[in-house]
């Protein structure tokens, strides 16, 4: 797991090719659940940018065409085997659903949003940036190294303490390129 819920560390693993494996096999999953209503699938987080250390926690970004109409998915979801686990309608009409991934070891996180979020497109924009620039993937992984190394109540403080350096590389990453 992530994190050890008695000490509060978070583990940082080096970057698995499995990981990979992992989300393709939830894509799959999740387009048999939802057929077309599933608009859109992508894996997202540090566990999608080769050679990048990170929490083994499978990040899924699925876009649906409306994620406050829960009706219309969380069903055929939760049959599937996932269980929501966070609604935030103040936030990009969010919703968190997770489950255990068949490899040990492994969780898997999916991020529900509307299709046309731009949400989306910044959580995209940083993976593909990170791909792309091997500084910036260097410089992430240096802090979340650091940073995995402290002891932390949640996980969320954790992803606080990054956010500095999170934006720094956002900044970049949304910049105009030649």
């Amino acid at each position: 797991m992530a994190t050890n819920a008695r000490t509060g560390i978070v583990t940082i693993a080096d970057y698995d090719p499995a990981w990979q494996t992992v989300f393709e096999k939830d894509a799959v999953c999740i387009r048999e659940a939802l057929g077309p209503r599933a608009l859109r699938i992508e894996h997202c987080g540090s566990t999608s940018v080769p050679g990048l250390p990170a929490k083994p926690v499978i990040d899924i970004v699925l876009a649906v065409a409306d994620s406050a109409d829960e009706a219309a998915y969380l069903p055929s979801l939760e049959s599937a085997g996932y269980a929501l686990r966070l609604r935030e309608p103040e936030w990009f009409e969010h919703r968190l659903l997770n489950r255990r991934a068949e490899n040990p070891g492994v969780a898997l996180n999916m991020h529900v949003f509307s299709q046309g979020c731009t949400e989306i497109d910044r959580m995209l924009a940083f993976r593909d940036w990170l791909r792309a620039n091997a500084t910036d993937r260097e410089l992430y992984a240096r802090i979340k190294r650091d940073l995995a190394g402290r002891e932390w109540k949640t996980v969320q403080d954790y992803a606080d303490a990054k956010s500095p350096v999170v934006a720094e590389i956002m900044t970049r990453a949304t910049a105009p390129h030649d």
